[in-house]
C-alpha cells in the first residue's frame, strides 16, 4: 500500500510536468523555442515530417490535418471541430501530399498567430506613441498598404 501511494504521486507530478512541455498531442518543442509536428506512418517506422512552427497551435494543427488523412474522421484530433471546416479532400494520400497539406495549414495558423501576437504588441506600443503624434513609427507594417494621412 505505501509503495502504491508514493508511485501515484510521482506520477501525477510527471504527468503535470509533461502537460505543460506537450500541450497538444503530436508536438514537441525545440531546446530553442520552436516548435515541431511529425507523425509516424501507419505500419510503418518511418515519419512524415510536418514542419517547425512558432506557435504549438500551428504545429498541432499541422499534426491533425496529417493525422485525418492517415486514419480518417475517427482520429482522435487536437481541435476535432476546425478540422471538419475544411471541405476539400485529398485525392493522393501519400506521405508527400500529406505532408504538403498539414505544412500548408500550419504555416496558415502560424502566420495568423504570430500576427496576432504582433498586432497586440503593436497596439501596447501605439497607445504609448498617441501621448507624442509628432513621433513616426521605426517600424513600419510592411504587409499593409501605407494609409493616406488626408493631407494632401
Amino acid at each position: 500500500m505505501a509503495g502504491d501511494c508514493c508511485s501515484s504521486s510521482s506520477s501525477t507530478s510527471g504527468e503535470k510536468q509533461k502537460k505543460k512541455e506537450k500541450p497538444f498531442r503530436g508536438i514537441r518543442m525545440r531546446k530553442w523555442g520552436k516548435w515541431v509536428a511529425e507523425i509516424r506512418e501507419p505500419k510503418k517506422r518511418s515519419r512524415i515530417w510536418l514542419g517547425s512552427y512558432t506557435t504549438p497551435i500551428a504545429a498541432a494543427r499541422a499534426y491533425d490535418t496529417a493525422l485525418f488523412y492517415l486514419r480518417g474522421p475517427s482520429a482522435r484530433l487536437n481541435f476535432p471541430d476546425l478540422l471538419s471546416q475544411e471541405d476539400d479532400q485529398l485525392r493522393d494520400i501519400s506521405p508527400a501530399s500529406i505532408r504538403k497539406k498539414a505544412t500548408e495549414v500550419g504555416a496558415k495558423v502560424d502566420a495568423i498567430q504570430t500576427g496576432s501576437l504582433h498586432h497586440h504588441r503593436r497596439r501596447a506600443s501605439t497607445s504609448s506613441e498617441s501621448s507624442n503624434p509628432d513621433r513616426v513609427s521605426s517600424k513600419p507594417d510592411l504587409n499593409k498598404y501605407p494609409e493616406s494621412s488626408g493631407e494632401d
